[in-house]
């Protein structure tokens, strides 16, 4: 009997244990199938001693966006180069620069770390697209300001031709959870100039991806979803524990109590803490079924911060629906629709109006912040039902990141017979005993 032994590359044994590890919605979005964040190095000057360098960091994300406090992105040196100056953006550390040569160096750490200007900077130190505090818009939302980009000059080379990439990106946006592929050379980028009429090409290109996993970013959702209609009293409430419980300790202070006599917001030292609820979230989205027309039906959405600790600027949501697929209009947000791969339900994204409600309030201890909009639909005669949970979302995002959801047993049904699309037979019994009353009448 012969044995047969099979060979298994380690990378493969890698690709087998990050599947068996993460699940098909941590490791990809189908409803964002081409997100990711490039990173890329344009060499467009030689100096003696090394190049001048252009980085852009471009979100191909559609409704991820980097929020406050920003990106920073850091690398490490391959041959011990240095940063000599920096436009548009600044190294966290300058390190040591004894040599007396590069004594005025913007940065000699072997491993940089690099941030943004803030909108306030020198006019100087300014370049196109920097300087917005590392603030990048989601690419379907503002494609204009999805990316960042600065400049710098490195130097230590010794007048070498042979110049490497930089290695182990790392990119915080602005917390964990991307993982970046390593910077390897590409076709040279091409840019237009004297309007369109010149094609200017730089002269060596690198690039990185980096892709995004709530697997490696987060313990737990950071949002969950409550449900209500018009043809039932009862509100499904988000799950208990959707974004954790509470500290069985109650002297931990892991949240804040909404009655006036709860401990002050200025003993509370934690980052981000949250209303005490059932499900612990710091931000709900409800979807309440309001109206039932002949051709349209009416949803109004609202959005609540249980954070005391934190505004939402330049928030999201988006709604996995099949009531898309009609007209529909909102009244308090910005809206689209966005192309999905493999799904028969359609995906809309929702945002705030500028300096109107693009800013998602903390909560106080006599509120919560919350901003609303309500959606009318056009009905589909053919697809539309109050039956079986139909008008209730298939899904949520928001900020990118998935909201959890009530399961389909605890959401509102029709009320006994609403569901039914005959008539009852009682009905029927006293509509021929109607008739029949009415006849005899006719011949008397």
């Amino acid at each position: 009997m012969k044995i047969i032994i099979f060979y298994v590359r380690p990378s493969v044994l890698m690709l087998l244990l990050l599947l068996s590890i993460c699940t098909f919605s941590d490791c990809y979005d189908p409803l964002d199938p081409n997100g990711n964040i490039t990173v890329t190095f344009d060499i467009h000057d030689w100096r003696s001693d090394g190049y001048a360098a252009r980085v852009t960091i471009q979100n191909f994300y559609q409704y991820r966006h980097v929020d406050k406090p920003g990106w920073n992105i850091g690398w490490s040196w391959t041959n011990e180069e240095i940063i000599w100056s920096m436009f548009s953006a600044c190294a966290t550390k300058q390190g040591e620069c004894s040599p007396v040569k590069y004594g005025g160096a913007h940065s000699c750490m072997p491993n940089p770390v690099i941030v943004d200007l803030m909108p306030d900077a020198p006019p100087v130190n300014m370049s196109e697209n920097c300087c917005r505090g590392g603030l990048i818009s989601a690419r379907a939302i503002d494609p204009l300001r999805s990316l960042s980009s600065f400049e710098m000059t490195v130097v230590n080379l010794d007048g070498n031709s042979t110049v490497y990439p930089p290695a182990n990106l790392t990119l915080l946006a602005p917390g964990p959870g991307y993982t970046c592929g390593p910077v390897v050379e590409t076709t040279p980028t091409v840019s237009s100039d004297f309007g369109g009429r010149r094609q200017v090409q730089v002269y060596k290109t690198w690039k990185s991806t980096c892709t995004y996993s709530t697997f490696l970013a987060n313990k737990t959702p950071g949002c969950c979803v409550s449900l209500s209609t018009f043809y039932n009293p009862r509100v499904t409430a988000c799950p208990d524990c959707s974004c954790g419980c509470r500290d069985a300790d109650q002297s931990t202070v892991s949240c804040v109590s909404s009655e006036v006599d709860s401990l002050p917001l200025s003993d509370v030292e934690k980052a981000d803490i949250v209303q005490c609820t059932a499900h612990m979230c710091p931000v709900r989205v409800h979807w309440h079924v309001k109206n039932n027309y002949m051709d349209h039906w009416r949803v109004k959405m609202t959005i609540s911060n249980y954070n005391y600790k934190k505004n939402y600027s330049d928030w999201n949501v988006l709604v996995q629906h099949p009531g898309f697929k009609q007209n529909s209009t909102t009244f308090s947000f910005n809206s689209t629709l966005l192309p999905t791969a493999g799904f028969a339900d359609e995906v809309a994204l929702f945002w705030g109006l500028q300096a109107y409600n693009n800013e998602l309030l903390q909560a106080d201890q006599r509120q919560l912040g919350s901003v609303s909009t309500e959606i009318l639909f056009e009905k589909d005669s053919g697809m539309f039902t109050l039956r079986n949970g139909w008008a209730l979302p298939r899904r949520i995002y928001f900020g990118g990141e998935e909201c959890a959801m009530p399961l389909p047993d605890t959401f509102p049904v029709l009320p006994n017979g609403s569901s039914c699309t005959k008539p009852p037979r009682y009905l029927f019994l006293l509509l021929l005993t109607y008739m029949t009353f009415k006849s005899l009448a006719s011949w008397l």
